[in-house]
């Protein structure tokens, strides 16, 4: 059985390269526990900011009568990952975030831009 002394001195007798590789595996294991711990998290927030882009650049787009790459500007600062899309022929926007969610507005005369629901979204496919 080794004990604590032999660990310590075969750790001592590793090489910077081989201490930093473990280091590197160790950390990203970390990271790696860290970000599926909160997936759910993740995911919940993508979906919301993807909801909030959709709304806020189809309002800018349709309602403002903006370019979309105008309404990018008005996004809150952290909603940079989340993308647009523009449809003109169908008054839609269109905002994803990569790997986890996206959302459609749609401009509908007398009610302004509306987040379309999950049937409305499979409906346009």
């Amino acid at each position: 059985m080794a004990t604590t002394d032999s660990i310590a001195s075969k750790f001592s007798e590793m090489s910077t390269k081989r201490k930093a590789g473990y280091g590197l595996i160790a950390l990203l294991a970390i990271m790696l526990l860290i970000f599926i711990l909160n997936l759910d998290f993740i995911k919940g927030m993508s979906r919301v900011g993807a909801g909030y882009g959709a709304h806020i650049a189809c309002s800018c787009r349709y309602i403002e009568g903006r370019d979309l790459q105008s309404c990018e500007g008005d996004m809150e600062s952290g909603m940079e990952i989340v993308s647009l899309s523009d449809d003109p022929e169908n008054k839609r926007v269109t905002a994803s975030v990569p790997f986890f969610s996206s959302d459609v507005a749609e401009y509908r005369e007398g009610f302004g831009c509306i987040v379309l629901n999950e049937d409305e979204r499979e409906a346009l496919d």
